[in-house]
């Protein structure tokens, strides 16, 4: 009977341990999800409540753990797909003060962890960024140049958004980063088929970028205008229409402006000037030089705006007609002119539906290309492709007719009336026949 009753006990011991544990453990890590990017990977932990945490490195072999006080595992690591992360392994294991969380590395990773607080769409979560490469290690920006050394203007384009941070929701659950680098793509294409332009794409994938990476990324490529593409949304599906902001150097020109500005710098949890060196000025003379770079760079960013608003407005209704300007992180270079382009109100189910659609994206971006490239001509620098074009190039030269061209066909390519190509090359009818040289637009 005694040992019986000693067994009992132990066993009532035992359970109240457990019980211990099990109260003590007061929160739970529901969730594990990895964005990997080019150049560095981010790793969320999906938690039921605010949890303190621990993380340090340790070496021979390479690992960052990650200890979560009073914290239980209720999310499956293996489960994570670790290519392309910089990881080899994800263990987990309990420890009396809650769990711990090893991140296994081929080689040392530089790491910056924080805390964000719940929102609407996500809950608490600790946030692991791991940099993969360092700025050094970063291919240098390569411009495009045709045989005769004249380059390319670049046009960086900046789809918003992205991985952890997946924008506005549509009433339909349509993802604003979905959407806006949907657009990007396409832009791109439509910029690299453009004799003179090359397009260079911010994100490419599903990742998330900070604010002043995306813009100092465009600074890096030695961008000559810079476009961030955006699908916001509003506290009320009302408000709707395409629209173009720059930045303001003081109040937003509107209390939308000053609404989106807000959203959109949100999203970013991180908070000298192109070709002159401030080290060796005095902070007077620093703060005069990017002021007044700042404020040339803004009218270039005005103007360029309104060349965009002008084409979206061919396609899509304009939210106002004006360019308007707001503090949008994104938009503080001191030497890039640029603009964020609102495609439309993803939280207006019209132009949700539109948005969906691949050819009203594949219009946005063929608007939005004809402002950059109107802009682009008019301001393109001595030694570019598009100056050469808009200054030096002849305006007209000669083309050989060849079997199966009609004058019609002709002047379509090379986008000129048929009535002046007729008039150009002293033509009284449509009849041309092979080997004939005209005179054609050089386009």
């Amino acid at each position: 009977m005694r040992g019986i009753t000693e067994w009992a006990r132990g066993l009532l011991t035992v359970a109240a341990l457990f019980c211990v544990t099990w109260a003590a453990a007061d929160n739970s890590l529901n969730g594990i999800r990895i964005w990997p990017s080019p150049d560095n990977t981010r790793l969320v932990f999906d938690l039921e409540a605010r949890a303190e945490y621990r993380v340090f490195e340790l070496a021979n072999p390479s690992r960052l753990v990650v200890d979560l006080f009073d914290t239980e595992l209720n999310a499956d690591p293996d489960a994570l797909a670790l290519d392309g992360t910089g990881l080899s392994n994800i263990r987990t294991g309990v420890r009396d003060n809650g769990l711990r969380v090893v991140l296994d590395m081929p080689v040392a990773l530089d790491y910056r962890a924080m805390k964000l607080p719940p929102n609407s769409q996500h809950p608490y979560r600790l946030v692991i960024d791991l940099q993969r490469n360092t700025p050094q290690q970063a291919a240098a920006p390569v411009r495009k140049v045709d045989t005769s050394g004249r380059r390319d203007l670049i046009i960086a384009i900046d789809a918003g958004h992205g991985g952890e941070d997946p924008g506005a929701i549509g009433p339909a659950g349509t993802r604003e980063k979905d959407i806006v680098l949907a657009i990007a793509n396409e832009l791109a294409r439509q910029i690299d088929a453009e004799p003179g332009f090359s397009a260079k794409l911010i994100r490419t994938n599903d990742y998330f970028v900070s604010l002043y990476d995306r813009r100092d990324r465009a600074r890096e490529l030695q961008a000559d205008m810079f476009v961030s593409i955006h699908a916001d949304a509003f506290r009320t599906p009302q408000p709707s229409g395409a629209s173009v902001f720059a930045l303001s150097r003081g109040g937003a020109t509107s209390t939308m402006a000053a609404y989106l500005a807000e959203q959109e710098n949100k999203a970013d949890i991180i908070g000298g000037v192109g070709g002159i060196s401030l080290e060796d000025k005095d902070e007077t003379l620093r703060e005069v030089i990017v002021d007044l770079s700042m404020n040339a760079n803004l009218s270039e960013s005005l103007a360029m705006g309104a060349d965009i608003l002008k084409h979206l407005g061919g396609v899509a209704k304009l939210h106002k007609d004006r360019v308007e300007q707001a503090g949008f992180a994104v938009l503080k270079s001191p030497d890039v002119p640029s603009v964020l382009v609102e495609t439309g109100f993803i939280s207006n189910p019209a132009e949700e539906r539109k948005l969906r659609t691949e050819s009203y994206r594949k219009t946005m971006a063929q608007a939005i290309f004809k402002g950059l490239k109107e802009y682009g001509y008019n301001t393109a620098p001595e030694g570019t492709y598009v100056y050469w074009r808009a200054h030096e190039a002849p305006q007209f030269v000669d083309y050989k007719v060849s079997r199966g061209d009609t004058l019609s066909g002709i002047a379509q390519r090379f986008q000129i009336p048929l009535t002046d190509l007729k008039t150009l090359n002293g033509l009284s009818s449509n009849n041309i026949r092979i080997g004939q040289v005209l005179k054609v637009p050089n386009v």
